[in-house]
């Protein structure tokens, strides 16, 4: 484990840096190597440095700026700063948001299109990142000018650390096969809806409650096989019901999209095949 300190380059969907206290506690005191089949911003994986690491995502574009920021971190660094020099007008990010689009559809992946994918991470409404049917990237602007795009140091440190890590994009099945006995696995899939019947919908995103039952029974043959796993969900029925005979915890978690503040806190449930209790109720 690295002691230099690194945090996530990018804002991700279901970041968990609210979390990583009591995620941190709840990790298992020793174990092999480190697994993260959908591994978003990597908040968990940043903050804990493991030795040895497998870290995959399903997005094609995130695993290919994880790469390119561990090997060409040089070249990355000094484009975003020269689009820092520019002051983030409306008229720049829909510049910009235009140039990586060309990139999508040229199949142009290279390391503009991972500072440009930083970059509109940081200057896009909410950090999201969403595209159309046609595979464009369609988020607007922030309204936000003065935003930097870039932490030149820690990106640096980021670059060095990820230089013993392997990365991979495809299944999460898939990146999980050469897992073994004493190896730590973190599950930050999509979540499922709070709402059984928002299932239409979410299967936009990509993961349907079929693949989640599929995850479940991945879950449980990975324990079997003596893996330690820890997953986190809301706290539904339907992950209730599939994850029944695991230790599950509840954790209240902040929403910042709710306009009404009193409905800012949310339930969540940190399910792990390992381990006893942690004492104490924990709110983030």
């Amino acid at each position: 484990m690295s002691s230099t300190n690194t945090v996530p380059f990018v804002k991700w969907a279901g970041g968990k840096r609210q979390l990583l206290e009591a995620l941190s506690a709840r990790m298992p005191e020793e174990y092999k190597d480190y697994y993260e089949p959908f591994v978003g911003g990597g908040a968990l994986l940043f903050h804990q440095k493991p030795a040895w690491a497998f870290i995959n995502d399903i997005n094609r574009e995130l695993i290919h700026t994880y790469t390119e920021i561990r090997d060409h971190v040089g070249p990355l660094t000094v484009l975003l700063s020269s689009m820092d020099q520019v002051t983030c007008t409306k008229e720049f990010y829909y510049e910009m948001r235009e140039r990586y689009n060309d990139k999508l559809k040229a199949k142009d992946y290279d390391t503009e299109m991972a500072a440009l994918f930083i970059y509109l991470n940081k200057h896009c409404f909410n950090g999201l990142y969403r595209v159309n049917q046609k595979g464009q990237f369609n988020v607007p602007w922030n309204q936000k000018e003065q935003v930097r795009s870039v932490d030149v140091e820690n990106i640096k440190n980021i670059s060095y650390y990820l230089k013993s890590v392997t990365i991979t994009c495809q299944d999460f099945e898939n990146c999980l096969k050469t897992a073994k006995a004493g190896d730590f696995i973190y599950f930050d899939s999509p979540y499922a809806p709070l709402n059984p019947t928002s299932f239409d919908s979410y299967t936009k995103e990509g993961f349907t409650e079929e693949e989640h039952r599929r995850l479940s029974r991945v879950f449980r043959e990975l324990a079997e096989r003596g893996c330690y796993c820890m997953l986190t969900n809301h706290n539904t029925q339907l992950i209730r019901e599939l994850y029944e005979g695991f230790l599950l915890e509840e954790v209240d978690v902040r929403r910042a999209i709710n306009s009404d503040a009193r409905k800012r806190v949310g339930k969540e449930v940190i399910i792990r095949s390992y381990g006893e209790p942690v004492s104490g109720r924990i709110e983030q």
